[in-house]
């Protein structure tokens, strides 16, 4: 008799607790819009996996602790190395495995590190960005490789330089064969976006030139017309795919003015970045502006202000965080990513955003800039909209919550179109946004709040009017 007592009572009570919310009049600020981005570079196992050879439980561990830290930094986008070199983090058709995960080129896993990555970042509302290196064939020219590599399938697309191994830009099998692995897994898998980075053409070995007989105009024109290809493909199959790419931070020795630089990467790397942003064949750029703010020759500041008026789309520079206190750049204090973050929000542009080189350093807290970083991500971000490739608003979800005691349950049903949800809360007064989740999981959960908003989100980052609910 007691006992049934008590559980009354107990019921009783948590019945009591549990209020829903209402709708009323009251207007959240809007959602912070920025993209706070990491590269995992899977290359000479530089941030992922930790060792060639791993089993796949070990691999599937390291990587979703990534996505936790970034999570919990509340960061929201990974720019993930998923083809290196001619070979794949996915489950190509053509491409061999590569042996960066197992130790061996063309070995399976056991499962698909690509599918994987998408399904757990995603669940942390964070992007996945496919990071390809369109033409490197082999990072090293003594490493083995599978009978189905380039390097052994098609011996004539093939040029050594230095130690490397590149397939020849100038061939049109090789502009060929890389926009097909690129669109294999635009089509194949639910990714975010498309980058690629500076590697073009090889980076120079003193005394020597590329054995391809070409001029550094002939190369530029080769590499302008696979990239206006790639944007057009990407956005002719999923026109809310981004596509990215990250030069060189310097586009021209002595561009600006003052500005010094020991290569030329249009002439060097053939890659006239300026046209692509300026003829709108990419949804973003991201120069990588490693150099400090202070020194003239390489200012990040004066770099950034001048890309950031080379176009109309936005550019969202990358930022060394890997050389806090490094040999590269002795002294250099965590402080100094901090300060170039919140310039990047400063100078001018469409849509302020960052990516950090690389991942490495924010897991191992280099000279402790995750904790600096609370100061600099407060809240959440959604990443910024982009209108110039389609899309609108979608609907208001319909929305529901209740207090159950010291948090607040939020369930909504979303409209079609919908990919994301945000969840703002006031408490204490205060709005903040708390959550960015998919939207199909249909519900989650937030510390007690006065009231709590509910916004939206296409896959082009367009915003619904949200849905307000207070006590």
């Amino acid at each position: 008799m007691i006992r049934r007592l008590c559980f009354c009572l107990l019921f009783v009570s948590l019945a009591a607790s549990a209020r829903e919310y209402r709708p009323v009049n009251d207007r959240p600020p809007a959602i912070a819009r920025e993209f706070r981005g990491a590269w995992i570079a899977t290359v000479h196992n530089i941030d992922w996996p930790s060792r060639k050879g791993l089993g796949a439980s070990a691999q599937q561990a390291e990587l979703r602790a990534i996505l936790d830290k970034l999570a919990a930094l509340k960061m929201n986008a990974v720019v993930f190395q998923v083809r290196p070199q001619c070979d794949a983090l996915y489950a190509s058709s053509f491409e061999p495995w590569s042996p960066w995960l197992t130790g061996t080129m063309g070995k399976s896993p056991g499962y698909d590190p690509l599918a994987y990555c998408i399904r757990e970042a995603h669940a942390r509302g964070i992007e996945v960005h496919a990071w390809f290196n369109p033409f490197r064939a082999l990072s090293n020219s003594a490493h083995p490789v599978s009978s189905d590599h380039v390097a052994r399938k098609a011996p004539h697309l093939i040029k050594r330089y230095g130690n490397h191994l590149w397939c020849d830009p100038a061939h049109p099998e090789t502009r060929g064969r890389a926009l097909k692995a690129i669109l294999e897994v635009v089509d194949r898998y639910d990714i975010d976006g498309v980058h690629l980075d500076d590697y073009f053409y090889p980076y120079p070995v003193a005394g020597k030139r590329f054995p391809d007989g070409k001029s550094p105009a002939q190369r530029r024109a080769f590499v302008d017309e696979f990239v206006q290809r790639l944007y057009g493909s990407v956005k002719a199959r999923k026109p809310w795919v981004r596509v990215g790419i990250s030069p060189f931070g310097i586009w021209k020795p002595g561009v600006p003015e003052g500005i010094e630089a020991g290569i030329d990467s249009c002439e060097d790397l053939a890659g006239d970045s300026r046209k692509w942003l300026r003829n709108g064949w990419v949804d973003y750029l991201a120069p990588q502006l490693y150099w400090r703010i202070s020194p003239e020759k390489q200012s990040f500041p004066k770099l950034l202000a001048w890309w950031r008026d080379q176009g109309k789309r936005p550019v969202w520079p990358g930022i060394a965080t890997s050389r806090i206190q490094s040999t590269e750049d002795p002294g250099r204090p965590a402080a100094e990513i901090t300060e170039q973050i919140a310039l990047s929000r400063q100078i001018g542009g469409t849509g302020t955003g960052h990516i950090h080189w690389s991942v490495k350093s924010l897991m191992t807290n280099r000279g402790g800039i995750a904790g600096r970083l609370a100061s600099s991500y407060t809240q959440q971000a959604v990443v910024p909209a982009m209108p110039w490739s389609g899309g609108k608003a979608p609907e208001a979800p319909a929305v529901g919550a209740t207090l159950e005691g010291d948090s607040t349950s939020v369930r909504w049903q979303a409209a079609p179109g919908t990919a994301r949800m945000a969840i703002q809360a006031r408490q204490g007064g205060q709005w903040r946004t708390m959550r960015v989740v998919p939207a199909r999981v249909g519900k989650a959960q937030v510390p007690r709040a006065e009231a709590v908003a509910v916004t939206a989100i296409d896959r082009f980052g367009h915003l619904s009017r949200p849905k307000v609910l207070g006590l």
